[in-house]
């Protein structure tokens, strides 16, 4: 336990995950988070009861992130509120990161019999398919009906004839395989998604062995290009986040330089 608690390499991964990361990222009305959003079976979502409060899914997110913080400036401190949550995040049934009922990772270790290594999905995972359940995911999050879910976690299995566009379009799962141990059951080797000025466009990549396999062999890594939504009018600059940012500062120094004598 010492070792665990003490090693650099896993408080260096654990630092840059705090000061990096996020539950969930919104950009240019792509909603872009990793395992689920908790909900019940029939559409709505599921909250965390903390203490006597009801905590909503959206806010819930941004409340563990915030608490599991806490664990980065109080490193020595193992019995508190932080290092709970960030437990809960791990394996906890209304975790966006888990999405499961339970953990059977003990069972699996030392129960030779496999029905007490089941685990329930959250029905997230099925009701994604829906495109209503996925506009009033992304309106949850102040998105409108054009923007898009990108979600990870769950190999799609392209081999098997599994689509990463579901949902009308509404939402893309970019989990194809990355990682070789995955690369057997979804038949390729993870998934780029283009977001330009033209639309968004989904690669699919083949496996990599080496740099001289794909030089001799004169081949191509990239395996299937999927045009996921081509806008009409190409967007501009001003229209991303990035851009409305700059145009808001372009306001405040003109501002500024029209009220200098004031300040």
């Amino acid at each position: 336990m010492y070792r665990f608690q003490s090693s650099e390499k896993l408080e260096s991964h654990i630092d840059f995950l705090m000061e990096k990361g996020s539950m969930y990222h919104i950009s240019n009305n792509h909603l872009l988070f990793h395992g689920c959003m908790p909900m019940h079976s029939n559409g709505d979502f599921k909250s965390m009861r903390f203490g006597n409060c009801i905590i909503p899914v959206r806010p819930f997110l941004i409340f563990s992130k915030n608490r599991s913080e806490n664990l980065i400036r109080i490193a020595t401190q193992h019995e508190d509120l932080a290092t709970d949550i960030f437990w809960y995040l791990w394996c906890g049934e209304v975790s966006s990161l888990f999405g499961k009922n339970r953990m059977t990772t003990f069972e699996r270790y030392y129960i030779a019999d496999k029905a007490s290594h089941h685990e329930e999905k959250n029905p997230y995972y099925r009701l994604r398919e829906d495109e209503e359940i996925c506009l009033r995911i992304l309106a949850e999050f102040g998105l409108d009906a054009n923007g898009h879910i990108v979600n990870g976690h769950t190999p799609v299995k392209e081999k098997g004839g599994e689509l990463p566009i579901k949902a009308n379009g509404r939402i893309i799962i970019i989990d194809g395989g990355l990682a070789k141990g995955y690369q057997k059951t979804t038949g390729i080797a993870g998934y780029t998604l283009i977001s330009n000025s033209y639309g968004l466009e989904l690669v699919a990549h083949k496996p990599f062995s080496s740099v001289k396999d794909v030089l001799e062999g004169k081949c191509d890594i990239i395996f299937i290009k999927r045009l996921v939504e081509q806008v009409e009018d190409r967007t501009l600059v001003k229209d991303t986040d990035n851009g409305k940012k700059l145009l808001q500062e372009i306001a405040d120094l003109d501002h500024l330089y029209h009220h200098f004598d004031q300040y």
